[in-house]
């Protein structure tokens, strides 16, 4: 099997997160496709495929040397982004695009004018979408990538390699993929995540990331008697997002400049919920940006009496940086492969986060590494299959590299 029709039999699963669920997965359909992979894995020979209740996948492909060598691991997750539908994704190759418009239902046009990024691509084959659904190249590409990788080493024994691993899992895209990941039972010595963007991303600098739940109390009384009495909660949600400066909203930021991202409100007069996700690569700022909020809900409370805003903050994930400092032989053997597999290297922070941030935290190093989606949580996704058979030899190299690491 080639990597397109690899992936494309993915996109057909719908493989889409709930950010409120309470299950581990979030979704039960996330199962069908853990279900279908860990077979598809015991098919291609992989040995110790396994999958536990909760849809985690792990699996190896064994060394083919005597020599010890380091065992590291790849890593994807296979649900998809909550921005628009995962559902009946028709999947579709556009041969050796030209660089113009391409129609991808009547009425629907992915156009260069409105994604420069198409034409980087020229004369590569495009996976897109019917541009009613995403695509879900974030991240199935990099399962694709795994498993084709995978089935190369095994039938090119010429090539020397240490016992790999690779784990696939759910909820990535909701912040709890890396939750339960058992690094224990993955056992290895530093991973790579394949669930970067275009072709030479490599990525281990990340935000800091924090979500803020910020509830106010409201009163609410006829309006015609309201006087002295009200406390419209839903006015005092405005209020209080107009605190947040607009030079630090994600539509005015780039780079390593943080942010607040208003996600929803929800609001009547006697009660509002504003939820907020904050951003920032430095740590001091990022403990700053946690203070600003709850500084607002004080000034707020000494207006409007104690207990009328309350604010919940939780940390997410941290940046993955301060544990990759230590063990940069992990991004120079990417470096290396990169190099010689013909890839330009980009090495850019990210301005989110993957699982490899909470994973480097629980001692597995574990950076960044392009898939090759362009335009991910959106119908207007796409993906090179050129790029993705880039990853796949960068993948495969990395492998080699490993296996001469103690000469």
């Amino acid at each position: 099997m080639d990597i397109t029709e690899r992936f494309i039999n993915y996109t057909k699963f719908d493989t889409q997160s709930a950010e409120d669920s309470q299950t581990v997965p979030s979704t039960s359909k996330q199962l069908v496709f853990a279900r279908y992979l860990k077979e598809e894995l015991e098919r291609e020979g992989l040995t110790n495929v396994e999958m536990d209740d909760m849809g985690y996948i792990y699996a190896t492909l064994p060394a083919n040397t005597k020599k010890k060598t380091p065992t590291i691991g790849f890593i994807s997750h296979y649900d998809t982004a909550l921005d628009a539908s995962g559902a009946n994704v028709k999947a579709r190759v556009v041969k050796s695009y030209d660089g113009g418009d391409i129609e991808l239902s009547p009425g629907i046009v992915s156009s260069p004018k409105k994604f420069p990024e198409l034409l980087a691509h020229r004369g590569e084959d495009l996976i897109v979408t019917d541009g009613t659904t995403l695509l879900g190249a974030d991240d199935k590409a990099g399962i694709a990538e795994i498993v084709q990788a995978m089935c190369w080493l095994r039938d090119h024994d010429e090539v020397k390699h240490g016992d790999i691993r690779v784990g696939f899992n759910p909820d990535e895209e909701i912040g709890m993929g890396a939750h339960h990941f058992d690094v224990e039972k993955f056992g290895c010595d530093w991973a790579y995540t394949m669930d970067g963007g275009d072709i030479g991303d490599l990525e281990y600098e990340n935000f800091n990331a924090a979500g803020a739940k910020v509830r106010i109390k409201g009163v609410s009384v006829h309006t015609g008697y309201a006087k002295d009495k009200m406390v419209n909660a839903s006015r005092l949600a405005c209020e209080f997002n107009a605190f947040i400066p607009e030079t630090d909203i994600p539509e005015n930021t780039e780079g390593y400049q943080g942010f607040y991202h208003l996600m929803g409100i929800d609001s009547r007069c006697e009660e509002a919920k504003l939820s907020y996700i904050i951003r920032d690569h430095d740590r001091k700022r990022f403990e700053a940006r946690k203070d600003f909020i709850e500084d607002i809900a004080r000034k707020m409370n000494e207006k409007y009496g104690e207990g009328t805003v309350t604010v919940e903050l939780k940390d997410q994930y941290y940046n993955m940086k301060e544990k990759i400092d230590p063990n940069m032989y992990v991004i120079d053997i990417v470096l290396k492969a990169m190099q010689e597999t013909g890839v330009t290297p980009k090495v850019e922070p990210i301005r989110g986060g993957t699982d490899g941030a909470q994973l480097s935290f629980r001692g597995l190093p574990c950076p960044n590494i392009f898939a090759g989606g362009v335009n991910f949580h959106g119908p207007y996704e796409f993906v090179s299959v050129q790029v993705m058979e880039k990853a796949v030899q960068v993948i495969t190299k990395i492998c080699e590299i490993t296996g001469t690491f103690n000469d």
